[in-house]
């Protein structure tokens, strides 16, 4: 699998107040999600993302997720928020894709391996992909995990794997995919938007020490 490396990264997605963005960095987390997606519990307005970046040290990654967004509305929240990674997670074409100016991740809802191969034939300028449970009636955040066993080890694109994780999965969903990084988001919750910081330090730590056995 491409560009995969003895540690995994972390991302913490969802993220809709500073005393978790600072908790989370603390706790070793090498990337922070904010939604831009109106329809979520987690969504964020870009000045409260400005205001929680604004706080964060530097070397942590700031990933802005839209759903089907317009270009301009990307473009703007861009230059507004201080994020420095796009995360498209809706029905957006490689040319949508390709018109953003920062390092960009697609989102790919994975039913079956077909899936995952046709997301990576047709999102050849993606960052990475990243590989979420299907479900008809949302884009994601649903706590729903897929059969990991469906990710070929062949795919050229780093990966990034999502989908229902735990304190109490992640160890065996590392084990079966190796994946460039892990992000999770209603696993590490307490509310719908507001973290759980024992399992957030959880969460890492499964991740840390399976890194160890490597």
């Amino acid at each position: 699998m491409a560009a995969a490396l003895a540690r995994v990264r972390i991302k913490f997605c969802g993220i809709t107040n500073s005393a978790d963005a600072q908790a989370a960095v603390s706790y070793g987390a090498d990337a922070l999600g904010f939604v831009f997606y109106a329809k979520s519990p987690r969504h964020v307005t870009r000045a409260q993302a400005s205001a929680i970046i604004a706080d964060l040290p530097p070397l942590v990654s700031k990933v802005g997720l839209f759903v089907n967004a317009d270009p301009r509305e990307v473009e703007d929240t861009i230059t507004e928020s201080g994020i420095d990674v796009v995360q498209f997670h809706g029905d957006e074409t490689m040319r949508q894709c390709r018109a953003c100016s920062l390092p960009w991740i697609k989102a790919i809802r994975v039913r079956s391996q077909e899936d995952i191969e046709r997301g990576e034939e047709q999102y050849p300028g993606a960052a990475a992909l990243l590989l979420d449970a299907y479900d008809a009636q949302a884009f994601g955040g649903t706590g729903k995990t897929f059969d990991w066993s469906s990710v070929p080890q062949t795919i050229s694109r780093p990966v990034i794997l999502a989908g229902g994780l735990t304190p109490d999965n992640v160890a065996s969903a590392i084990h079966s995919v190796r994946p460039y990084a892990v992000d999770v988001s209603g696993g590490i919750e307490r509310a719908k938007g507001l973290k759980d910081h024992d399992k957030m330090q959880r969460f890492i730590r499964e991740v840390t020490d399976f890194d160890r056995q490597l």
